[in-house]
C-alpha cells in the first residue's frame, strides 16, 4: 500500500482494507484504457475540525456524465458517488488535506477494447496529499511537441484513463529537459492547456483562457477561479490564444485539482513578466485557498463538510 494511502478503498460496492482493492492481470480496463476518473480535494480546517471536500457534486456530476459519453454499463448518480465518497473518509477518518480518486471502469476480464456490453465497477481510493506542485515559487514550463488529441479522436469533456498517454508523454518530456510542466497545443496550432491543468494568461489587467474546443478539460477549479475572477470585478475572456501570447503575457498560472492555483514564471526558456507572481493572480490563489479551506463565507457553497 502507498505510503500515503488511507488504510481503506471502496472496491466491488463496499468499503475494503486497501490492500485488498486489487483487480485482475484480465481486467478490461488495465489492457484498454478503458475507464473514466476524478480527482477531488478535500481541505482540513484545524480552527473548525473539519474536513471541507471542493466542489463534490459537481465533480460527481462531471464523473456521470463521463459514463455516458464513453458508453460505460454502470448505473450510478451523481448522489451515490457523493455518499461513497463520504462514507469512505468518514471510515478512515481523515483529518488532513486529502485528494480522492473515484474510478469507473471496464471490470470485466474479456478481450476486445470496447465500451459497450462489457461490465463497469466504481472503486474510490483516498489519498494524504498537500501540494502536487509547487504553487509559491513558479512553475517552469515548455511548449510540449506532443499535440492535445481532439474531441474527435478522445472526448476531451470526459476524464478518460486512456487519453492520459498524452498526458503522460507531454509531462515527461518536460521533466527530461529540466522543466516542471508542459503546455499543448490543440491540432490548429492554439494554446490548448497544461498536461493536467486549465491554463490563465493575464494580458493588461483582462484574463484570457482557452475556449473547450481548444481541447480542454471542462475544469471545475477553472470554473471556480472564473467566478473568484468576476467576483474581483477581473474581465474573463474565452478565446482562442496563440502560442507566442503566452510569451508576452503579463502573468500565467494553471489551475486544477491536483495543482490548485500555480503560478507560471517561465515557458519556453522566456520570463513571464518581471519573473515574480503577478498582483491579479497572487489575489485569486489568496481567495482560492481561503475558499477550500471553509474561510470564506462568499464560497461556502462550493463545500461539503465530512463531520
Amino acid at each position: 500500500m502507498a505510503q500515503n494511502s488511507f488504510p481503506y478503498t471502496y472496491f466491488e460496492g463496499k468499503i475494503v482494507p486497501s490492500e485488498d482493492a486489487k483487480v485482475s492481470v484480465q481486467t478490461h480496463a488495465l489492457q484498454y484504457g478503458t475507464g473514466v476518473f476524478g480527482g477531488i480535494r478535500g481541505y482540513y480546517n484545524e480552527a473548525k475540525k473539519n474536513l471541507y471536500v471542493f466542489r463534490l457534486p459537481e465533480h460527481c456530476k462531471r464523473l456521470v456524465n463521463s459514463t455516458k459519453i464513453m458508453q460505460l454499463q454502470i448505473k450510478i448518480t451523481p448522489e451515490e458517488i457523493q455518499s461513497i465518497i463520504l462514507d469512505l473518509l468518514r471510515k478512515n477518518e481523515a483529518k488532513q488535506n486529502v485528494y480522492l480518486r473515484p474510478f469507473i471502469y471496464t471490470s470485466a476480464l474479456q478481450l476486445s477494447p470496447r465500451f459497450h456490453d462489457v461490465k463497469a465497477d466504481i472503486t474510490v481510493y483516498a489519498l494524504k496529499l498537500d501540494d502536487y506542485l509547487d504553487t509559491q515559487n513558479g512553475l517552469t514550463t515548455i511548449v510540449s511537441s506532443w499535440q492535445r488529441f481532439s474531441d474527435n479522436q478522445i472526448p476531451t469533456l470526459s476524464k478518460v484513463s486512456g487519453g492520459y498517454v498524452n498526458s503522460a508523454l507531454a509531462k515527461s518530456e518536460a521533466v527530461q529537459n529540466g522543466m516542471d510542466e508542459a503546455i499543448f497545443l490543440d491540432a490548429r496550432g492554439f494554446v490548448s492547456e497544461g498536461s493536467a491543468e486549465n491554463l490563465f494568461i493575464v494580458r493588461d489587467g483582462v484574463i484570457h483562457t482557452p475556449t473547450i474546443p481548444s481541447s480542454i478539460l471542462e475544469g471545475i477549479t477553472r470554473r471556480s477561479i472564473i467566478q473568484i475572477a468576476k467576483d474581483l470585478g477581473i474581465q474573463v475572456v474565452e478565446r482562442d490564444i496563440a502560442r507566442s501570447e503566452l510569451y508576452i503575457s503579463d502573468e500565467l498560472f494553471f489551475s486544477g485539482t491536483g495543482v490548485q492555483v500555480a503560478w507560471v514564471k517561465e515557458v519556453d526558456r522566456r520570463i513571464i513578466g518581471d519573473g515574480n507572481i503577478g498582483p491579479i493572480t497572487k489575489k485569486i490563489q489568496s481567495i482560492f485557498f481561503e475558499a477550500v479551506r471553509g474561510e470564506q463565507p462568499n464560497y461556502m457553497s462550493w463545500l461539503t463538510p465530512v463531520y
